[in-house]
């Protein structure tokens, strides 16, 4: 600094040289306190939610796999195996320059007129990512709907060319809004709050609701499941995570089982493997579809996300008639190429011969026919 240089050549006296001094420390110490309430500010946007309290937090220390302050997996699970910590990992995925995360050209999307879809017929259309409409037996089932932002902020996560065509507005009525877990690319917050006065119910892990309920959907509309509770919906588990801040695993994530009086639909939301893949294909022996994860895995994360050495195991634990995979196709939230989860599901339904249906963003998928 020029003013350094100048106090060392004795063109200024120490005094100035202390104020100076001060002045510096003054602004740093500015910024830093800046910062801090942008900070506090920003994760205390609505967008971001709110931790449990009350009665729904008492509900939480009563559950068996609450501990300690936190929901626990089924097995103890590292969530970053590569060394790095959480926020290394968060660094190296916003300013990572890696060739193939992003599709070169726009994808093609069937844009389906999703009110004119007959109610009486048994149907799946999936938006990309984990975001897909079941029509069952006269219902209609939301899942992880993410049409608007699946980040923080708008200009992170953004999707591919060509698969943002589905808006909030494009849906029907729902009956059930399904929710795995609380992360930002499962749980958009301007898109449920495009929703709300057209959901009836929403279906979640315990402790998603305090969202809900934060945002101004009232508590009668909520229904909150431990694992292995039902209404509505089987509460199953997963392997995974969850947090929306700071705060991690102070709400649940989870799998679902969808019955209905024709068939059985298995909602796997995000995890890795585990034993309760095979257990849920042992006690659920007849299993129509099974929805799977498939994408945005790691080596670094490989106990939270299904890594694709077990797809084909576990989609044989299961043992559906049909599997659909998803969490793929719409954004690059890992580092493997984009289009490899589709390689992924064209060889398990060529090489390992699963019955494993790959369909277009977009395209009506008849439940029956297949």
């Amino acid at each position: 600094m020029k003013w350094v240089k100048r106090f060392k050549a004795g063109k200024i006296s120490r005094r100035n040289m202390g104020k100076k001094r001060f002045r510096m420390m003054w602004v740093i110490l500015s910024v830093i306190v800046l910062s801090a309430l942008v900070g506090v500010v920003f994760v205390n946007m609505p967008q971001f939610g709110r931790l449990p309290r009350g009665e729904r937090l008492a509900r939480i220390e009563r559950s068996a796999h609450y501990r300690d302050g936190e929901f626990r997996n089924l097995h103890e699970t590292v969530l970053m195996t590569s060394g790095k910590g959480f926020f290394q990992n968060l660094t190296g995925f916003l300013f990572r320059k890696q060739a193939g995360l992003r599709p070169d050209s726009t994808l093609p999307v069937i844009k389906t007129d999703l009110q004119t879809l007959n109610l009486s017929e048994d149907l799946l259309v999936w938006f990309g990512h984990s975001s897909y409409l079941i029509q069952m037996e006269g219902k209609r089932l939301l899942v992880d709907p993410v049409f608007c932002t699946a980040a923080p902020v708008s200009f992170v996560n953004k999707p591919f060319k060509g698969t943002e065509v589905y808006r909030p507005e494009d849906m029907p009525d729902i009956d059930y809004l399904i929710i795995t877990h609380d992360h930002w690319d499962h749980l958009d917050y301007r898109t449920v709050m495009a929703l709300k006065d057209r959901v009836q119910k929403v279906v979640c892990p315990l402790g998603v609701g305090e969202h809900f309920e934060y945002w101004g959907f009232s508590p009668e509309r909520i229904v909150e499941l431990d694992w292995e509770e039902q209404a509505l919906l089987h509460c199953l588990p997963a392997r995974h995570f969850s947090g929306r801040g700071l705060a991690r695993n102070r709400s649940l994530w989870a799998s679902f089982l969808v019955t209905g009086s024709r068939r059985k639909v298995f909602i796997g939301g995000d995890g890795g493997y585990d034993t309760h893949f095979a257990e849920i294909g042992m006690r659920f022996p007849d299993i129509d579809w099974a929805i799977l994860e498939n994408g945005q895995y790691n080596e670094g994360w490989k106990y939270i996300h299904l890594m694709p050495g077990y797809m084909a195991a576990v989609a044989r634990e299961l043992k559906a008639a049909k599997i659909l995979t998803v969490h793929h196709s719409k954004y690059a939230l890992a580092a493997h190429p984009w289009d490899e989860p589709l390689k992924n599901a064209r060889r398990m339904r060529d090489r390992d011969s699963l019955p494993v249906v790959i369909p277009q963003i977009g395209e009506v998928v008849n439940m029956t026919g297949h």
